[in-house]
């Protein structure tokens, strides 16, 4: 869909609607005990589908993920509270037992971006110097400086490395778009992961008892305390999340500012973006909340009310997609492709030799090039209770974005042809 054309449905609330509608039915043929959706669903995982169809919606001129504000709604009041609420049962002992291997991945997963870059650039100018070409302000490695800051950090870093770098604004979009669509394919490819990561895991030889662990503990204590929410117990869990909300943007409505004002370099680690002190705020509540009477809202399917307003970002998500705009600049889609094939492989490599499970590659290298609203949808997949983990490790990357984005810039000009 071109993007400056008005898509056939412009009224956020109809598309909400049509969005929660996919979800639906989703949601009931999934849980389907008839053959065939069965047979499909063992194919493809659900949350892949909440996530694609709204795409093909968008790329349809159905509806528009670009003139909705429904992304930035759901990102800014939906997830702290999803957040919060699939926090609030989170065993912090058992998460903190996930141990080394998770930061480790992590990691690995940002040296891949800063190698993968440069060597991106290296391997396409042996075929198509002219893909990765360009002289001044329009020199392409230039523009790919900011996909490193994005994939590694967020979009502060994205921004910081289009000053420090001198991009030129037509550059910029044509890039932006593209590693949006790359990284949200790849995002489809470690959703289709996680609902197969028990074969994955058979195939790195990985020990997920550690993951497995996790999982059984929170499972053990949603059925001890499971019951049939009223309507105040639910009313409770919708005021725990919201509420944390509310004080998580008052809280970031001072920071901000204030280290805005006060210490503007700081601004290199997203500390002066709001969002990102909303996602701190929001998840540190959840964590306070854990060692709480609190923490018994989740028999009463406090994580349920949080897992479907994660749902909703997915879905919001795949509507900004549109599968159509890799036809509008194949170059560079080569380029991000195989940056990401980098990435991907250097993350399979490691997990084989230190034999991790698919868990921290997925969440690994979603906490770099998802960051904080996508990197607890892919934990989320394995369990709705591992969804912080994705948070905290994308936090990391907010904190490793510039310097990480800054050399692989300085590798990128030095072997640009």
């Amino acid at each position: 869909m071109n993007h400056s054309m008005t898509p056939l449905i412009t009224n956020d609330a109809i598309v909400l609607g049509i969005l929660i509608s996919i979800l639906a039915v989703i949601f009931k043929t999934s849980k389907s005990i008839r053959p065939f959706w069965k047979k499909f669903y063992t194919a493809v995982p659900s949350l892949l589908l909440c996530y694609f169809i709204p795409s093909l919606f968008n790329s349809a001129g159905i509806i528009s993920g670009d003139q909705s504000s429904l992304y930035f709604v759901v990102s800014r009041y939906f997830l702290p509270s999803s957040l919060v609420l699939l926090t609030i049962s989170i065993d912090l002992k058992a998460i903190l037992n996930l141990g080394p291997k998770a930061v480790g991945m992590f990691l690995v997963g940002t040296f891949g971006i800063i190698i993968g870059g440069p060597v991106s650039i290296v391997i396409i100018s042996i075929f198509s110097p002219e893909i990765v070409g360009g002289s001044g302000d329009n020199a392409v490695w230039r523009g790919l400086t900011t996909v490193a800051g994005d994939w590694i950090g967020g979009g502060a870093n994205q921004t910081a490395m289009k000053e420090v770098f001198q991009v030129n604004d037509f550059l910029f979009s044509a890039v932006t778009t593209i590693e949006i669509i790359v990284a949200n394919i790849w995002l489809g490819f470690l959703l289709y992961g996680a609902a197969n990561y028990e074969k994955i895991d058979k195939w790195l030889k990985a020990d997920h008892s550690a993951i497995d662990e996790v999982r059984l503990k929170i499972e053990s204590f949603q059925k001890k305390h499971a019951r049939v929410a009223d309507l105040s117990e639910l009313t409770t869990i919708c005021a725990i999340g919201f509420g944390a909300t509310a004080i998580a943007h008052f809280g970031a409505g001072i920071i901000s500012p204030w280290i805005f004002e006060n210490a503007p370099a700081l601004a290199k680690y997203n500390l002066t973006s709001d969002f990102f002190w909303i996602v701190i705020i929001s998840t540190t509540i959840g964590l306070a909340l854990s060692f709480t009477r609190a923490r018994n809202l989740e028999g009463a399917g406090a994580s349920r009310v949080g897992t479907l307003f994660l749902y909703m970002l997915v879905a919001t998500i795949g509507m900004k997609m549109d599968v159509l705009a890799i036809f509008s600049n194949p170059g560079l889609i080569l380029v991000c492709a195989l940056w990401i094939v980098i990435h991907a492989g250097l993350l399979i490599l490691v997990a084989k030799l230190i034999k991790a499970p698919f868990f921290f590659i997925a969440v690994g290298s979603q906490a770099n090039i998802g960051g904080a609203a996508s990197a607890p949808i892919v934990a989320s997949a394995f369990h709705p209770a591992l969804a912080p983990v994705g948070v905290l490790l994308a936090v990391l990357g907010y904190a490793l974005g510039t310097y990480g984005a800054w050399l692989c810039g300085l590798a990128m000009q030095a072997v640009a042809p």
